[in-house]
Order: structure tokens, then C-alpha cells, then sequence
């Protein structure tokens, strides 16, 4: 497909630059990734795009023009997401660059971030805990007794964002969090005080990248 063809089909929903991978994010994203392991203090990169399958392309073009790692690439249907990252963030930035290039966008052509819920419960049950650490997850087991902060947003890449600005603020575990499709959800838990705060972190992050995003409604 040609540049023009790529500029005229290809919807930039998430772009979102995060300049050091907090540890228990760093560690979740090795974990659940099935490319190249970021560590902590990557610089990282997330992207969304539609449909799916023009991420191919963008990953393509960033991979060989510079000297950035790609830790995840889910291609669905609708939407396709790539992770990337590398030590200096100046490798990243201008892999970011260039993607934009291709696609004829502007940072502030990325979609904005629509939190679709966001709360705290208190003092979980330990029914409650069993089931979630039960389902797939992958990242710390949820605590009976510790307050659970959830949070769910649209497009889903943006969840990434979301909860690497909760962990720097807040003394939070990182339970769970699923950056594809429709939306992207995130759990941690902690003290009712710390995971009020971490609430507060990831609605200040949703706040920064809408006030660098065209506006559009979502849901």
C-alpha cells in the first residue's frame, strides 16, 4: 500500500510516549509480552491503530529506521497495537516520529481517552479476591482486606499510560491490566489511601493526553 493510500485509510486511535517503565509494569508487560522483554526505565511507545492489520506496516517502518525493540504486536480485526521500547528515549521519540510521518498525522490526531469507569472497593471479600486472582491474570495476586482500583478506558492502548502514572504516584500493586480491544482495563490494589491516589494519578494522565487530541466522541 502506498503512503497517500496508508494516510487516508488508517486511523491513529492511541499514540501515548511514557518515558520510564515503572518496575511492576515493566515486569507485567515482560511477562505477558511474546517479543523482545522491556526492563524498567525503557523509554516505551504505545500505538493503536484501524484496522488491524496496517500496524504491520508501522511496525516495520520503526524497526528499521531506528534502533527501537518491539515487545508486543496484537493484530485484531479492528484495531492493531504495537509496544515498543528501548533505553534511550530519544530512539523511541523518533520512531514515533516517523510513524506519524507515514500516516500523515499529528500528535494531536490521536484519538482522546474516554474513562468508561473508574472506582475503589474497599475492603475486598476474599470470594471476591479468589475469583479475580483466578481468572487470567497476570500480574500480582489481589489481597482480601486491600482496596481494589479499577479503571476501564477507550481506546484501550491508553490504559498503559494510565497505569504507569498511578504506579510513580501511589504505593499500589499492579493486579491486571488489559491494553486491547474496545477498551483497555487496569487493576491494582493497595491502602483505601494509596489506591485513592492512584485513582487520582490515572485521571490526571487521561486529562494530559485529551488536552493533546482531536476531539471526537467515543462510546
Amino acid at each position: 500500500m502506498s503512503p497517500s493510500a496508508d494516510r487516508a485509510r488508517v486511523q491513529l486511535r492511541t499514540f501515548v510516549f511514557i518515558d520510564a517503565l515503572q518496575p511492576q509494569l515493566a515486569s507485567y508487560l515482560g511477562t505477558s509480552s511474546q517479543g523482545f522483554l522491556p526492563v524498567p526505565g525503557d523509554a516505551c511507545m504505545w500505538i493503536e491503530v484501524a484496522p488491524g492489520m496496517a500496524v504491520h506496516r508501522l511496525s516495520d517502518i520503526a524497526l528499521k529506521a531506528t534502533n527501537v525493540r518491539m515487545g508486543e504486536q496484537v493484530v485484531e480485526r479492528a484495531f492493531g497495537s504495537m509496544e515498543i521500547h528501548y533505553r534511550n528515549q530519544s530512539e523511541v521519540l523518533a520512531a514515533g516520529d516517523i510513524i506519524l510521518q507515514q500516516l500523515g498525522a499529528r500528535l494531536e490526531d490521536r484519538l482522546p481517552c474516554r474513562v468508561a469507569w473508574a472506582e475503589n472497593i474497599r475492603a475486598v471479600t476474599p470470594d471476591h479476591a479468589t475469583l479475580i486472582n483466578r481468572q487470567l491474570r497476570r500480574g500480582s495476586m489481589l489481597l482480601p482486606g486491600k482496596t481494589l482500583f479499577i479503571f476501564e478506558c477507550e481506546p484501550a492502548g491508553y490504559v498503559v499510560y494510565a497505569a504507569n502514572e498511578a504506579e510513580k504516584a501511589a504505593n499500589v500493586t499492579l493486579v491486571d491490566v488489559k491494553p486491547f480491544g474496545n477498551f483497555g482495563r487496569l487493576m491494582m490494589m493497595g491502602s483505601e489511601a494509596e489506591a485513592a491516589e492512584a485513582l487520582a494519578a490515572a485521571e490526571r494522565a487521561v486529562a494530559q493526553i485529551n488536552r493533546q487530541a482531536r476531539t471526537v466522541t467515543l462510546g
